[in-house]
């Protein structure tokens, strides 16, 4: 069954942008199951921070200090940097950048080149970090992720908001952070507000984007969620990557039909996967990929 609702903009000037309400666009659903409690050991994410040398440079010479200047709260920042990003480029979903990095995507950019939602979440995720907001990109994975010929993956950053305490959900393809009673929601959160359609859903955006159609859209892409473990740039990072997997689903292992995922561990564990970024952190046990 299908309920659509007209979205309403509200131009609150957060962070430059708008406020819609929106129901999500589809009734009912599953709310995915997994655990809260912690694995026995966390694995060891790293995140980039403020005084890199590559992210310094990133920062100062796209001047994303004056891109946040008067913002007072993290999550003022992160809707200044998202609205920033988000007009650097119109998407393509079949075009890839030569090197993932930011600044090497912002490059091409000004050139006039087109890119899709990867190297947005790619440019958010070193941007954020270079004011030092911890941030990470994160890949979104349908149930059928494994048979499915395309279209398999949307791929999002996840901002820590210190003064919240909490990872928020932000897509820069779409300049979108959902929020539930002005409270901004992770993407796993998200996924629950979507099941049980919570009638305060709302988002901020600088567009005309509509709230129902992009929740639609979305839905089936919020069921496996995985993130690499080395958040950072301008060093040789390790591709090791951590999957948050509904408890009783199967762990990919093939990535439509034909691309092997490798490097990857696996969780049910909404806590480890969602742990904050200042906690000391521990190998994870390797058992759990298995």
């Amino acid at each position: 069954m299908v309920k659509t609702l007209t979205a309403f903009i509200l131009c609150l000037g957060i962070g430059g942008g708008q406020l819609a309400n929106a129901q999500s666009s589809t009734v009912g659903g599953e709310v995915l199951p997994f655990t809260t409690q912690l694995d026995p050991a966390i694995p060891a994410f790293q995140y980039g921070t403020a005084d890199d040398e590559y992210l310094t440079r990133l920062r100062d010479l796209y001047g994303l200090e004056d891109v946040v200047a008067g913002r007072q709260t993290d999550y003022d920042k992160v809707r200044a940097l998202c609205v920033w990003v988000h007009n650097r480029w119109e998407h393509d979903g079949h075009s890839q950048a030569r090197n993932l990095d930011p600044i090497s995507i912002l490059k091409e950019a000004a050139l006039g080149k087109q890119f899709q939602c990867i190297e947005y979440s790619t440019v958010l995720t070193g941007a954020l970090s270079s004011i030092g907001i911890p941030a990470r990109t994160v890949y979104l994975k349908t149930a059928d992720v494994e048979t499915r010929r395309s279209g398999a993956s949307h791929v999002v950053t996840e901002a820590w908001l210190r003064d919240q305490q909490k990872w928020v959900l932000v897509d820069a393809q779409w300049d979108i952070i959902p929020t539930l009673r002005n409270t901004p929601l992770s993407a796993v959160e998200l996924q629950k507000v979507l099941a049980t359609n919570e009638p305060d859903l709302q988002f901020a955006t600088s567009t005309g984007a509509k709230g129902n159609y992009y929740f639609k859209w979305l839905k089936p892409y919020l069921y496996y969620f995985d993130t690499r473990l080395d958040q950072r740039f301008g060093v040789n990072a390790a591709p090791s990557s951590l999957m948050l997997v509904p408890e009783g689903a199967p762990k990919p292992r093939i990535f439509q039909r034909t691309a092997k995922i490798t490097r990857m561990r696996y969780t049910n564990s909404v806590s480890t996967f969602y742990s904050a970024p200042d906690v000391v952190l521990l190998s994870l046990d390797p058992t759990s990929q298995r």
